[in-house]
């Protein structure tokens, strides 16, 4: 088992210096740090065997095609999936979430219907559907949450209906961290079954990655949320709904045969992937992975675990500190503001002490704005931080506070 001084150092990034001062990083809900197995995983497949996969009969071609493939294993298995035709490679949550909402929207909703998220969605959860009920006439339903950001579960079981043709939540708040009760909306779903797409941006980098275990129809998630590259993604779905679902795009890899007359597609999972995709970033992905079975997932959850505590603790002390939603989140990230201070302002303060955190709506601006609030300071945390850093973000809130009063 590594210490944290080892962990840290398989993030090199995290040993730099912002503005003369350590850096403390503390934006992992946007993205996180990649270490450095990852980087080397991905530097060697353009040093050593670039080449397009599926396309060639030479070497460099077939290993890259091999390493594609074994990535896509890997994937299955830490999903959980029973087929890994079953995991398809999108550009990222956002792609995979508008994947669903173009094809699935195309084949299976109609005028009259009715799409069904919450309250606590990501923009990248709520625009496709809204897309989506534009282009059909179907009507978006929104499950509303209590002051303390949890789901009014009456609510959502009194939504469901005939006319529910898909459910589509997050399993973790971006913007407070609260976590959804992903299981039980998807038991209720599949009472009237109705399919259920689970957000797993917020998810995926603490653990909540098992598909069988929630029986969700569709998962999405982003490699950059977990420790992997930016640009790759997965979408998950049980194989006989996509297999009852037309290809979102057209082009290479994802047709079996064409004329000008008729064009057949490809079996699964390569009817969803067009073109060129992102091998170098899925076989990053699956590096990431394995990185992460290394280090232990028991392990890691402990070291956030103590985070969590440790953070929501010390920022309870603080006077005129508000956390939004008011409750202890689920998993390591806490959004706040401090009374009198606007969320930028301070902000920026702090990110001349080194310290980087979020501010702003943080792209769930229907929940801010249910909040009451125009935005908050928000910082996330993952196994890779410190108390250390915890009590460097305090003190540096404090400046804030004497600077401003």
């Amino acid at each position: 088992m590594k210490k944290i001084t080892e962990i840290r150092k398989d993030f090199s990034i995290l040993s730099t210096s912002v503005y003369g001062k350590p850096l403390v990083y503390l934006d992992n809900a946007a993205t996180t740090q990649k270490p450095s197995c990852v980087i080397e995983a991905m530097n060697e497949v353009y040093t050593e065997y670039n080449a397009n996969v599926h396309r060639g009969v030479h070497f460099l071609s077939d290993k890259a095609s091999e390493a594609y493939e074994n990535a896509r294993e890997k994937i299955r298995s830490f999903l959980n999936a029973s087929q890994k035709e079953e995991i398809i490679f999108t550009p990222g949550t956002t792609g995979s979430i508008n994947l669903v909402a173009y094809s699935f929207g195309e084949r299976f909703v109609k005028k009259g219907d009715e799409i069904i998220i919450s309250t606590l969605e990501h923009h990248s959860n709520i625009v496709p559907w809204q897309m989506l009920c534009d282009r059909k006439g179907a009507t978006l339903k929104v499950i509303p949450v209590d002051d303390n950001c949890r789901l009014v579960f009456e609510e959502y079981t009194r939504m469901l209906s005939k006319k529910t043709r898909l459910v589509a939540v997050t399993q973790v708040s971006n913007a407070t961290g609260v976590v959804l009760p992903v299981k039980e909306i998807i038991e209720e779903a599949h009472r009237y079954n109705i399919p259920v797409l689970v957000d797993g941006a917020q998810g995926v980098q603490h653990g909540m990655n098992d598909v069988m275990e929630t029986d969700c129809d569709f998962y999405a998630f982003s490699g950059h949320k977990i420790y992997g590259p930016a640009g790759i993604g997965v979408l998950y779905g049980k194989r006989e709904i996509l297999e009852s679902m037309p290809p979102f795009q057209g082009g290479g890899d994802m047709i079996e045969k064409v004329t000008f007359e008729k064009t057949t597609y490809n079996a699964l999972p390569f009817k969803f992937e067009a073109g060129t995709t992102n091998f170098p970033g899925a076989i990053g992905l699956a590096r990431a992975i394995d990185y992460l079975r290394e280090t232990g997932p028991e392990y890691i959850e402990s070291l956030e675990k103590d985070l969590l505590g440790y953070t929501w603790s010390a920022l309870s002390e603080i006077p005129g500190l508000k956390m939004a939603g008011g409750s202890v989140p689920g998993v390591p990230v806490f959004s706040f503001n401090l009374e009198g201070v606007h969320h930028y302002d301070a902000g920026m303060v702090l990110d001349k002490l080194g310290i980087a955190v979020r501010t702003g709506n943080h792209c769930a601006q229907p929940l801010i704005e249910r909040l009451g609030l125009d935005g908050t300071i928000r910082a996330s945390l993952c196994f890779y931080n410190t108390r250390e850093e915890v009590d460097t973000l305090i003190e540096g809130i404090n400046r804030v506070r004497d600077m401003f009063f």
